[in-house]
């Protein structure tokens, strides 16, 4: 048997595929939008994929189970559990409670796991060739390293009311049942790292067994006291931002991501095609440099995603491409460059490209408004704009700072006062490049605080933290 991991270090997201090597049979799981790597691996391992699965209809990144099922002529299946509001809605074999996918000599068993959304999987794995038991798990949102899926993000990202608490009591149920009946030698294999926004305290590492998790995880005490209330109280504090672009993954996934098919080379644009695309406002131009490089002068308008880090989760924030129809027109180093780009945003469903340019040229340029802070307290009147998670604002703040997060704020911009000086800041000031510049093409004006947080604090200014309650 292979088991192979592919890991997305931008999502924080990992996808696993699994061959039988006796019969070259192969099944995907959690598959990414840009599908070439598993392309190239099975041509590698001389495997042919016969099956494309997922977990859970995904809220952090576009599925690409219909991308690969589409090019490869393999059988889809999903969770036909959760009930009629969870239910996929394009054709697919439906999974239930127990059933089995075969892989050649191995054998996939599907088990509800709900708590994170209703209608979670998981998927034992045995190695018919070697055993005739489970020897690994693929634990999607369930179970991380050292964590548990959040259960709120119905509540956050599809509109639910107060879902979170039925949900955090069903994953005490699931651990319950399902996790804690299996053997301490299995191997836990999640979807989800650190960095990932669907839990609290995600483990760095790739995997786990189901023995070390029942020994030293957080949860493992309530579980072994039956402490349901502990278990829901401490499990729904201190969750993270849940970004705005989760509700339209939700939709997205759950009716069936458009299937782009083979991806081709993005057209490089002279500088006067640039020009009068810009001018004529048919692009959005999006500036991939570092942030310091796009304060230090952009074109007009522009966005910043920047092209290292979180490129895909920072286009998200950004994009939002239900209400923006035009193309992107990427400023990247090289045409390579623009490819990587492209691939990372269209893993958030980020899909229409004009096309790329590698130099600013006679483009016009105009840096970022920026204040330093010592000067903060001389603006009359303005309003400091926190684009941080809750955790760093509670950790300390500038005094007075309202909290929006930088994932968020483009669609809570409503929230903004018209007639006063908006001063925006993050922690670095990686978040808040992406998060100004895209409240300026907005028609938001706002000034940046130089060097953040960080500066402020290294400034010698003064902090404020919660009063506790």
């Amino acid at each position: 048997m292979l088991l192979e991991r592919f890991y997305d270090e931008d999502l924080a997201q990992a996808s696993y595929l699994i061959g039988c090597q006796a019969t070259g049979d192969a099944v995907v799981v959690d598959p990414r939008r840009d599908i070439g790597i598993y392309l190239d691996a099975v041509k590698k391992h001389g495997l042919r994929i016969t099956a494309v699965t997922e977990t859970h209809i995904h809220a952090d990144y576009l599925s690409g189970t219909r991308e690969l099922a589409h090019a490869t002529g393999a059988d889809i299946f999903v969770s036909g559990e959760g009930g009629t509001d969870w239910e996929y809605g394009f054709p697919a074999n439906r999974l239930h409670d127990e059933d089995i996918i075969t892989v050649g000599n191995i054998r996939v068993q599907a088990r509800h796991t709900p708590g994170h959304t209703p209608e979670h999987l998981v998927f034992l794995v045995t190695d018919g060739a070697f055993a005739d038991e489970p020897g690994y798990v693929l634990s999607g949102d369930f179970v991380f390293v050292g964590d548990l899926g959040r259960p709120d993000l119905l509540d956050e990202a599809a509109g639910g009311v107060d879902t979170r608490f039925q949900g955090a009591l069903d994953l005490f149920d699931s651990l319950r049942t399902v996790f804690l009946a299996l053997p301490d030698h299995v191997q836990v294999h999640p979807a989800h790292g650190a960095g990932s926004a669907c839990g609290k305290a995600l483990g760095a590492i790739a995997s786990t067994t189901v023995g070390y998790e029942r020994l030293h995880a957080w949860w493992g005490p309530y579980l072994a006291a039956g402490d349901r209330d502990g278990f829901v109280a401490e499990l729904l504090d201190g969750q993270p931002d849940a970004h705005a672009y989760f509700a339209r993954m939700k939709r997205e996934n759950r009716d069936g991501p458009s299937v782009l098919g083979p991806l081709s080379d993005l057209v490089e644009l002279d500088a006067d095609r640039a020009a009068g695309a810009i001018d004529a406002d048919d692009v959005v131009f999006v500036d991939t440099r570092t942030p310091d490089a796009v304060r230090a002068g952009s074109v007009p308008g522009a966005l910043a995603i920047p092209a290292v880090g979180k490129t895909a989760a920072w286009g998200a924030w950004a994009v939002d491409p239900e209400r923006e129809k035009r193309p992107l027109l990427l400023f990247v180093h090289d045409g390579p460059q623009a490819i990587e780009v492209r691939d990372h945003l269209i893993r958030v469903g980020i899909d229409s490209y004009a096309g790329f340019v590698t130099s600013l040229g006679d483009l016009p340029t105009v840096p970022s408004d920026t204040i330093a802070p010592e000067s903060v307290a001389n603006l009359e009147d303005a309003f400091v704009l926190d684009v941080r998670q809750a955790s760093e604002y509670a950790d300390g703040h500038v005094p007075g700072a309202t909290r929006i997060g930088a994932g968020r704020v483009l669609w809570d911009s409503d929230e903004l006062p018209a007639d006063r000086t908006i001063v925006t800041y993050c922690q670095s000031g990686a978040r808040n490049i992406v998060a100004s510049q895209a409240l300026r093409r907005a028609g938001i004006p706002v000034v940046e605080l130089k060097g953040s947080y960080l500066g402020w604090v290294r400034a010698g200014q003064p902090v404020e933290t919660p009063v506790a309650s």
